[in-house]
């Protein structure tokens, strides 16, 4: 058996795990939340966010399912509330500001606020061999700056907690910065948003101004960027980063107020995002999103996970 086919048989087995462990309930002192826990799922019409959604409200909490379009969104629902879960939709585009901002003033009138959010909006362009970078501004926006802009607008508005508040960003293996065939191949660069203690949120911006800068310029391809899917990986990557830099920030906050954020890879999920090619289930694919979610006395922050184990940046 080869390389490739003894990796392929470890996930395999690994997923079935998982699949095991997902039919084992959460014991009651395991159990922090309640119907009165909130959770906001972006992008959670279609898809990976559809079953985070799903899943999330099956385990009893309450779920905001947010659309860009808002009649998508509440057709989206009737399917989760005719199954009796406590679901409710709300209009939002990650790339709007007032829209974020209409959001949350709705979210703290109606619910005081959040405990969990689940950064899962996101587009791709491409597919298969496709390397376009095209839609690289659009892609930049959604996935880098959507995710940004949802996590300072919600960090205000966290509700106090002893179990902390949760922050899920939905990545991609792609954006890692030592993966072993799509990797920055900036040693200089890597070796800047390797450096977890001097990290800033100047130098991921820089990051991904420098790479659509030389998009524009149409220099992009000797920058030494990740050579598949690059918008997306630099998308995903300045995302991966941004998790690290926030977790830096937000670990002193008092107990009762804090908030652990980390992101994960779905893996390659049967979605619209892969165009249907993908290996992985949306079952499987929302498991670890929820599992973060809900995991019992959290103090995990900062960290990268795939299949509910973490995994290097």
């Amino acid at each position: 058996m080869g390389h490739r086919e003894k990796s392929k048989d470890r996930k395999d087995k690994r997923l079935q795990e998982i699949s095991l462990l997902r039919t084992i309930p959460y014991s009651d002192h395991q159990r922090w939340w309640s119907k009165e826990t909130i959770a906001v799922v972006t992008g959670g019409n279609r898809g990976i966010g559809f079953e985070i959604s799903r899943q999330l409200a099956d385990h009893g909490v309450t779920v905001i399912l947010t659309s860009r379009d808002a009649n998508v969104g509440v057709e989206s629902i009737k399917v989760l509330q005719e199954g009796g879960l406590d679901v409710e939709c709300h209009q939002l585009d990650v790339l709007d500001s007032s829209s974020i901002s209409q959001f949350s003033e709705w979210l703290k009138e109606n619910y005081g606020g959040l405990n969990i959010l689940v950064n899962n909006a996101g587009v791709n362009f491409n597919f298969g061999s496709d390397n376009s970078v095209e839609n690289a501004q659009q892609v930049i926006e959604t996935n880098y700056y959507g995710t940004k802009r949802m996590i300072e607008a919600m960090i205000p508005l966290m509700k106090a907690s002893t179990a902390g508040g949760r922050i899920v960003n939905v990545s991609s293996r792609l954006g890692r910065l030592n993966g072993k065939r799509n990797r920055l191949e900036n040693d200089a660069l890597r070796e800047q948003l390797s450096d977890v203690k001097n990290l800033t949120e100047e130098l991921i911006d820089g990051v991904v101004t420098n790479f659509l800068q030389q998009v524009e310029d149409g220099t992009w391809k000797s920058g030494g960027w990740p050579r598949r899917f690059t918008d997306y990986s630099v998308s995903k990557l300045a995302v991966n980063a941004y998790t690290r830099f926030m977790a830096k920030k937000l670990c002193d906050r008092v107990d009762g107020e804090k908030i652990f954020i980390n992101c994960y890879c779905p893996g390659w999920v049967k979605t619209a995002l892969t165009g249907y090619a993908g290996s992985v289930t949306v079952e499987e694919g929302a498991d670890t999103g929820v599992w973060l979610s809900l995991i019992p006395e959290q103090a995990i922050t900062g960290k990268f996970f795939a299949e509910r184990r973490e995994i290097h940046f």
